[in-house]
């Protein structure tokens, strides 16, 4: 992807906090949703935003994966709506257990390595669609995305015809470090605390036991909260077993269908030393790591700029495999 940043906008944290923010997300009009809920097999829910215009039934649909505490509201999301709605797709948003403005039942939450709750999810969406389903996901639903196919192996093509993983922190022990340190810490990780801290703490009243709360309370980073939170409710020994087996660059050469993985090397999430190399990736995987871009910025124009610049990009690769 051959991408150069505006000049007014300089840096990997303006690119990464402006569009966010202020940058337009979609073209005229902002999408409109329908909800479902789908019922989970171990009787929880999920919630699913669908593009609510008219596509034909034989049309592609894309299934975009968000990133962490994302919703239908993120900014990528309805740029991505958008542009799939210009494209004549459908489009639809699962929302990750907890992530749709309600605290999902079970015990437990979602995570980056939440390779069978994707597999669930895309095995749905195809048994009900027509016609062809691309998947996308952003960072922290790419890297599950990538875990997906890389499990599902020769299998994955007989349900998504490509999948796409944008600005995801593929090695999640160099991102969760580089988020938990200087100004990423005083920004990100407060923000990622504020909503996921309360949410659990609200997880252990629906099970109390489950986890340590007065602990959980003190955690000030990303490491401490997956620790004594997400590693133990799903299966994990700590932070670091969590880390190691969700990350999906140790085994992209797994991969069997078209993948694109799009990391900015100026994310200040993801580092650019942890990026995969082309010898890491394997014949199915394309690598596209422009210098600038922020992480799930991409910012275009003038000010206040727009964001749909990499959508229209990557679902023109997506496209490929149709």
């Amino acid at each position: 992807m051959e991408y150069r940043a505006p000049a007014w906008l300089p840096g990997g944290q303006a690119q990464t906090i402006w569009p966010a923010l202020y940058a337009r997300r979609h073209h005229g009009v902002a999408p409109q949703f329908r909800r479902e809920r789908w019922n989970t097999p171990d009787g929880d829910f999920i919630d699913v935003d669908r593009l609510d215009r008219p596509a034909r039934a034989d049309q592609p649909l894309l299934v975009l994966f968000h990133g962490l505490e994302g919703s239908s509201q993120s900014q990528y999301v309805q740029a991505f709506a958008s542009v799939a709605a210009a494209r004549g797709w459908a489009f639809a948003l699962p929302h990750f257990r907890g992530c749709s403005g309600e605290l999902n039942l079970a015990p437990r939450a979602y995570h980056s390595g939440d390779f069978e709750e994707i597999g669930w999810m895309l095995a749905r969406f195809k048994a009900a669609h027509a016609g062809p389903v691309l998947a996308a996901g952003v960072s922290l639903g790419g890297n599950a995305l990538l875990r997906w196919a890389q499990e599902a192996g020769d299998s994955a093509g007989a349900t998504a015809k490509a999948v796409a993983a944008i600005c995801s922190p593929v090695d999640l022990a160099a991102s969760g470090h580089a988020i938990g340190s200087g100004f990423n810490r005083l920004v990100y990780t407060r923000m990622f605390l504020r909503t996921m801290v309360p949410k659990a703490l609200k997880k252990l009243q629906q099970h109390p036991g489950l986890f340590d709360g007065a602990r959980l309370k003190q955690a000030r980073n990303l490491y401490e909260f997956d620790n004594l939170f997400t590693a133990p409710l799903h299966g994990f020994r700590n932070t670091e077993d969590y880390w190691a087996r969700a990350s999906a660059k140790p085994q992209l050469r797994r991969i069997r269908i078209p993948a694109l993985l799009l990391n900015a090397r100026n994310d200040p999430f993801v580092p650019a030393s942890s990026l995969p190399r082309a010898q890491d990736a394997g014949s199915h995987v394309q690598l596209w790591q422009p210098s600038h871009g922020g992480h799930v910025g991409f910012p275009a124009g003038g000010p206040p700029g727009h964001v749909l610049t990499m959508p229209e990009r990557v679902s023109d690769w997506l496209a490929r495999a149709l």
